[in-house]
């Protein structure tokens, strides 16, 4: 793919400059190429190939002060303000743990990063972008008005590669994983599934039984889960924004999960798109891309963890929602009362 259409570098820059206010991951898609490669063909006018280990990604963000984090997958956009800290590398997985900066990182899926400067209607606009082996998106950095610049030219000298040419080899993108399950283990399922204590058993179970997270919902049946009206989500988000309560939203990707913790505000939408436009999160939402909703019911040493989780027609995770644990604050009983609320559909019995 890393030469799809033939384009030359200088055929990119040109497109660029034709198309100076389109967005890189539309501009990408219309020129039929990674995202990767479109910011690859700028080194050296504005780009900086750089290392893209999250150790050394994570280290210069946190020189960077206040910034805007940004994970996204094809259905979602989740945008937090804060500063990156509190840092635990790890070769299979990593994180970042703040009140406003919370990611699951995974380093095997941070194949390429760029330091990448642009000229702006008010001074230079500034981000670490980083991508997987097929040149899609897996983390953003963006700088704002109150961040350490002064930190940005160091640093791009610090992680800057000696390779810094303008092509890019990238992987065949793989597709998403279709719904997978077992209906002859559904009852297998379904014993495991009531012997949880945490959350995180719940991928290993499904691992175990051969299955995957949306094959799973689709047979367990209740009280696991609950279909929803795909309508349900943007339900759920109106109430959110009408009552105050707080959740935890999940958006991921297969190198980074971004989390918000806290209330929902202010919501617009804008055609297909829903958003949530409150200080320090943003989310821009694909209603139409929901084809599946489920209602979720895990069991944990703290109680239930119910959350609401939506599909798309491939059978991708667009996002999680849950109720916020944390002691002082805890709206896991609204939540599920909420939750319980939304409209049910009909589906096949389980197995």
């Amino acid at each position: 793919m890393a030469h799809t259409a033939g384009l030359t570098a200088q055929d990119i820059q040109s497109a660029r400059n034709e198309n100076p206010k389109m967005r890189d991951r539309d501009l990408a898609d219309k020129l039929g190429i990674p995202e990767a490669r479109l910011v690859a063909a700028h080194c050296g006018h504005g780009a900086t190939r750089i290392d893209a280990h999250p150790d050394r990604v994570i280290a210069a963000a946190q020189k960077l002060g206040e910034v805007m984090a940004l994970t996204r997958t094809d259905s979602c956009v989740h945008e937090k303000i804060g500063r990156y800290d509190n840092y635990h590398p790890g070769g299979h997985a990593a994180m970042v743990l703040t009140d406003e900066i919370d990611l699951r990182i995974f380093p095997a899926h941070w194949q390429h990063a760029f330091m990448v400067e642009r000229d702006g209607d008010h001074g230079p606009r500034r981000s670490l972008q980083v991508f997987d082996a097929a040149g899609d998106a897996v983390h953003k950095i963006f700088l704002r008005d109150a961040s350490n610049h002064d930190e940005w030219h160091g640093l791009t000298q610090e992680l800057r590669l000696d390779d810094q040419s303008t092509d890019l080899e990238t992987a065949p993108r793989k597709p998403k994983e279709a719904p997978k399950a077992d209906p002859g283990k559904a009852d297998l399922l379904r014993t495991e599934w009531a012997r949880m204590t945490d959350t995180h058993q719940f991928l290993r179970l499904t691992s175990k039984l051969k299955m995957n997270r949306l094959g799973a919902y689709r047979i367990a049946g209740e009280p696991f889960v609950r279909a929803l009206d795909p309508a349900a989500l943007d339900m759920a988000l109106n109430t959110l924004a009408a009552d105050g309560t707080e959740v935890m939203i999940f958006v991921g990707n297969r190198g980074c999960i971004q989390i918000h913790s806290g209330p929902v505000q202010t919501l617009k939408s804008m055609g297909p798109w829903q958003n949530v436009l409150d200080p320090g999160f943003n989310l821009h939402l694909r209603l139409d891309h929901v084809a599946e909703v489920w209602a979720v019911d895990k069991p944990t040493q703290r109680g239930p963890a119910v959350s609401l989780e939506a599909f798309d027609a491939e059978g991708g995770l667009i996002l999680q929602m849950f109720g916020v644990p944390k002691e002082g604050r805890d709206s896991r009983p609204a939540w599920r009362k909420l939750v319980a609320q939304l409209p049910t559909i009909a589906t096949k019995e389980p197995a």
